[in-house]
């Protein structure tokens, strides 16, 4: 036996319907960070910051992302 139920309702209401947070609030703040940080310009220690939380392998990660910088800004 096979049976369908459909469900119409909005991701609100779904994620309501399951318990999920609503984390409109912390979206909100990441998206006003991002746009902050664009009006300002991008900065060597924004860079720093976050090429440091893009590399879990500290030192090893940060030297992979030092190289992978230098060879993009070569000049041939």
């Amino acid at each position: 036996m096979k049976i369908n139920v459909e469900v119409d309702c909005t991701p609100e209401e779904a994620r309501r319907a399951i318990g999920l947070p609503d984390l409109t609030p912390v979206h909100d703040r990441y998206i006003q960070m991002v746009t902050d940080a664009m009006e300002k310009g991008v900065t060597p220690e924004l860079l720093e910051t976050m090429t440091r939380a893009w590399s879990p392998m500290g030192e090893a990660g940060m030297n992979m992302w030092r190289s992978l910088f230098e060879t993009a800004t070569k000049k041939s």
